[in-house]
């Protein structure tokens, strides 16, 4: 996912709303044209002057500039445009293809670090020479002051809090210091998130709350020229970025809302490249000579929430009867043509620790009658299933969820509401059933399940609740040794499996389309398009 904004992006990321991969044969196969990918470092073309990439998103123009409050994709983008953090992820060479790797952590303000042996203080060293875009330095002070502010946030503080930070201090102006409550091994891969962006002091004080809203105060790739949510943002380069330049002068993001149009401007040269592509249109778009169209695994999950606290979802019975009412065959074929991968536990494929051990649910009408009989519900029920207007997908799997509950008598109606009620109705948990997507920023169960399925989650919108799970988590948290972590993580996922609080739809793919001439996109499964790399 976002509602808390942060978490429904971040959550949600953030948000909600805020795409793992297989195919069907009868389908082009993600990756469609991958062999032509506008990949970074594929080939050493020299980039004209003057060079502007125009990028359509489908869900606005994104909601703020501010990297402490950014809690949809969109706005991630802007923050990693216009920031940078401590540490950030690294990238490989995969296939010919240069990807992102959110799970290797490498240097950026801070050129080194070390930890302390039991792995509660860390302490970094920043580079030198960096400065802000308003040619202040990059110093401790900054650190210190970004981070307070960070930590002053409320909703927008749950990354924070996940990071188990208990104090941090300046040592001189290179040097900064953090003591954790308690060892986190995901301490320097939440640093690397968006979240932990370093702002200048010196633009942000003695402004508004809502400067930074509208306006930047960072060292990154690009500066902020002009933004309009309802329309565009343009990016201008920091020709003076100290890790090199842009390759184009600006980058421009357009708020094209229906995929029609975003596809039609793609076509004819309007625009270079295009988010959120429907996995219907992946096909014909992929024979279009002038186009790439990327369809790669991301972390997203999909899935269908039930809240216990509403009747009939109380019962065990009925959630697992729902579960075995899931064609997934039948989602992967109709919803998303191949574009997704079966989804098979709580947490993606994609994710250390995944395990698909307790996953029973196959689809099974007959064994969905038999738990309905055993709940009470021979007869069947009826209830309203919160969907988010966003986007297509939602109505299209509550369309083949309604026919199938349909069998055992359940009469499922879609309630389908605008993104902002959506994200009121899930966060404050008034909905007894949602259809629900997830991407974790940093790909570990610590953080998925943080956000998730621990009781106090923020973005636990089914309000699942078992204390032997919370318990579970907390010792997961804190382990450093990996075997251990992973042992109690499996142990976590069937649990949760059995409580049945969702039902696993699929995992989804990032689908996006490029001009051919478009070159050094690199994909991360974060979903999160960074700009500095491109050109063409």
């Amino acid at each position: 996912m976002k509602p808390n904004k942060l978490i429904m992006i971040i959550s949600a990321i953030l948000i909600l709303v805020l795409a793992a991969g297989c195919t069907n044969s009868a389908n082009p196969k993600p990756g469609a044209n991958n062999s032509e990918q506008p990949q970074a470092g594929a080939n050493n073309d020299t980039p004209a002057a003057g060079q502007t990439i125009t990028i359509a998103y489908s869900q606005g123009a994104g909601q703020t500039m501010d990297p402490h409050e950014a809690a949809d994709l969109t706005s991630a983008s802007y923050a990693f445009a216009l920031y940078d953090q401590l540490v950030t992820s690294g990238t490989e060479t995969k296939d010919g293809k240069t990807v992102g790797r959110t799970d290797q952590i490498v240097p950026s303000l801070a050129e080194k670090w070390t930890i302390s042996d039991d792995k509660k203080t860390y302490t970094f060293v920043l580079r030198d020479g960096v400065k802000f875009h308003s040619g202040n330095p990059v110093n401790a002070d900054a650190v210190v002051f970004s981070f307070k502010r960070l930590q002053s946030k409320g909703e927008s503080g749950s990354l924070y809090k996940l990071s188990n930070i208990e104090s941090f201090k300046k040592i001189d102006d290179k040097t900064v210091e953090f003591k954790l409550a308690a060892p986190n091994p995901l301490f320097l891969k939440y640093l690397a998130t968006f979240t932990f962006s370093v702002v200048d002091p010196s633009v942000v004080e003695g402004k508004p709350d809502g400067y930074l809203t509208q306006n930047s105060a960072g060292s990154g790739a690009f500066t902020l020229e002009k933004w309009d949510p309802a329309t565009e943002a343009v990016f201008v380069a920091n020709k003076s970025y100290w890790k090199g330049a842009p390759k184009v002068d600006k980058v421009v993001v357009k708020y094209v809302k229906e995929a029609s149009n975003r596809e039609l401007f793609l076509e004819k040269g309007d625009i270079d490249v295009a988010l959120d592509i429907p996995a219907k249109d992946v096909g014909s778009l992929s024979k279009k000579d002038n186009l790439v169209i990327s369809s790669e695994s991301t972390n997203r999950i999909v899935y269908m929430g039930m809240n216990a606290n509403f009747k009939p979802f109380d019962n065990l019975k009925v959630r697992q009867a729902i579960n075995y009412l899931i064609n997934q065959d039948k989602l992967l074929q109709d919803v998303v043509f191949g574009q997704a991968s079966k989804m098979t536990s709580s947490i993606s494929s994609k994710s250390p620790a995944h395990t698909s051990e307790g996953y029973e649910y196959k689809y099974d009408v007959e064994k969905a009658k038999s738990l309905l009989k055993e709940a009470g519900y021979e007869k069947g029920f009826t209830f309203d299933l919160t969907i988010s207007s966003a986007t297509q997908d939602y109505e299209d799997i509550a369309v083949l969820l309604k026919a199938e509950l349909e069998k055992v008598g359940i009469t499922l109606n879609i309630n389908k509401v605008a993104p902002a009620q959506y994200r009121e109705l899930t966060t404050k948990k008034s909905v007894p059933a949602f259809l629900g997507k997830y991407t974790s920023l940093v790909n570990d169960p610590s953080y998925h399940y943080g956000f998730l399925l621990d009781s106090k989650g923020a973005s636990n919108y089914a309000a699942y609740n078992n204390p032997e799970v919370d318990s579970l988590l907390a010792k997961g948290n804190s382990e450093t040794d990996e075997a251990k972590r992973t042992a109690i993580y499996k142990e976590v996922q069937k649990k949760i499996t059995a409580d049945s609080p969702w039902a696993y739809l699929y995992e989804s793919n990032l689908i996006a389309g490029f001009n051919k001439n478009v070159k050094g996109y690199v994909f991360y499964p974060d979903e999160i398009i960074r700009f500095a790399s491109l050109y063409k």
